[in-house]
């Protein structure tokens, strides 16, 4: 399988989705073929640095139950 590439139209969004502390899994569901590696290269600045998180998820991003 081919691993889905980040764009920085991805970027925001897994900014923000790891700044709420939503699991590498979660996210990977959200990009199918987006692997770990990648999510991690986004966090630690090695892919788009200067792309700042989202102010929000998008409306059908999974989305922890209410506690």
């Amino acid at each position: 399988m081919h691993d889905l590439k980040v764009t920085p139209d991805m970027a925001p969004v897994i900014k923000l989705a790891r700044h709420l502390d939503i699991p590498y899994s979660w996210i990977s569901g959200y990009y199918p073929g987006l692997n770990f590696g990648r999510i991690a290269d986004v966090m630690s600045g090695k892919l788009f640095p200067e792309i700042p998180a989202a102010t929000e998820l998008p409306p059908d991003f999974p989305m922890r139950a209410a506690a």
